[in-house]
């Protein structure tokens, strides 16, 4: 069964060993960091660091001047790993160790572009921005993000892209010193206070004939109850948080927000897998991490699997926790797979961050009997010295 590993390139990048290392785990791919947000990353084995700050969203490559020459919105680049040019050489070392490349592109997911561009930022209900949340319907960042998609992705000896956030971020984010769950807000509550009205969410919603004042005060008293801690749990599942926003906001308002946004993130995807497939020599896969309830947001975008089947040639699916977790995700997208379709099932295998390495072989093979026929293995460099001979007794065993 075909497994890659997410890594970074400063997990490679000073470290002679790490690329045969990370090949000996059994893995035949690594998905590597092209573009990524801000983050402190452990390195646990690298003889240079033990910790890595990435201080904002940037490229780990060199972006091409011609291509960003004049334009607002343009992709920052990196300071913390040496080198001009440390995704070429992380991928080089690790494509001379056998693996096969496939870059890890994150998109709609970054703070230093919304802080210095506050207007293209998801708006919340109460005139809130969340800054590490682009929003997609604006159509300049829809510009940046489909470039950024087709330069990031296709880099050189890369056979293959993993596109992560293509779609709506929201409230959610792993912030520094974060204090905001001290309401617990449910999938619901997230969805309600990720809706966004910004200049053109607005002039969407009006274009499908509602008053966008009249929406935005809705969703004010229909969050007026989770304010309070009067709202029914919606129970963690996908149906029973849909039915929690339609009951909050009423069915017919709930379907004009999904109408509008299902509209925005699918028009999103088509762009950027056209314009990655445009810049690509020959077979190249394009793949998306997804989650199968569109209301969703985050790494893990929500998407209609019939649609996204359409357009990528597959999904990452998060895959960690019970089989309850595993059942919500996979089964959607069955139906719409055709020959060509990936249904990679996506473990957390660094138990320090909640994954079981130890249980690897299990939870997979529960995965494959859903419909998953890859798998993908957070994170390589991340993991510890167990973990890593956890994941490599599993995939022996899973052959």
């Amino acid at each position: 069964m075909k497994a890659s590993a997410f890594v970074y390139p400063w997990d490679v990048v000073g470290d002679p060993d790490a690329a045969r290392r990370i090949a000996d785990l059994g893995v035949q791919q690594v998905t590597l960091a092209s573009a990524y947000h801000s983050t402190r990353a452990l390195t646990p084995r690298h003889p240079g660091h033990r910790i890595v700050t990435a201080r904002h969203a940037a490229v780990l490559y060199p972006p091409s001047a011609e291509r960003w020459q004049g334009r607002e919105l343009r992709p920052y680049e990196q300071s913390w790993v040496p080198g001009d040019d440390p995704y070429g050489e992380a991928a080089a070392a690790l494509a001379d160790a056998g693996l096969e490349v496939h870059a890890w592109v994150v998109l709609a997911h970054n703070t230093r572009l919304g802080e210095e561009h506050p207007r293209i930022t998801v708006r919340n209900a109460y005139g809130d921005r969340y800054p590490w949340a682009p929003c997609i319907a604006r159509p300049e960042v829809r510009a940046y993000l489909v470039d950024l998609a087709a330069e990031a992705a296709v880099r050189p000896g890369a056979r293959g892209t993993e596109l992560e956030s293509c779609g709506w971020y929201g409230l959610a984010h792993l912030h520094a010193h974060d204090k905001i769950g001290g309401v617990p807000l449910g999938g619901a509550g997230q969805y309600l206070m990720s809706l966004c009205f910004c200049e053109s969410c607005e002039a969407g919603y009006a274009e499908l004939g509602a008053d966008p004042e009249e929406l935005r005060e809705l969703v004010v008293r229909a969050l007026r109850p989770v304010w309070a801690g009067e709202t029914t749990a919606d129970g963690g599942d996908r149906a029973g948080e849909w039915a929690e926003v339609e009951k909050l906001l009423g069915a017919d308002h709930a379907a004009l927000f999904a109408a509008w946004r299902d509209r925005i993130a699918s028009g999103l995807r088509d762009e950027a897998v056209a314009a990655v497939r445009a810049a690509a020599d020959g077979d190249f896969q394009v793949l998306l991490h997804a989650d199968p309830a569109p209301h969703r947001l985050g790494a893990n975008v929500g998407v209609d699997p019939a649609d996204v089947l359409a357009q990528a040639d597959g999904v990452v699916l998060p895959c960690t926790g019970g089989e309850a977790a595993r059942s919500g995700v996979l089964p959607p997208f069955v139906p719409y797979r055709t020959e060509r379709t990936v249904l990679a099932a996506n473990f957390t295998v660094v138990a320090g961050m909640g994954g079981s390495p130890a249980t690897l072989a299990r939870d997979a093979a529960h995965a494959v009997e859903l419909g998953a026929d890859e798998l993908r293995l957070y994170h390589a460099g991340l993991a510890s010295d167990q973990d890593l001979a956890a994941v490599r007794t599993a995939l022996a065993e899973l052959g």
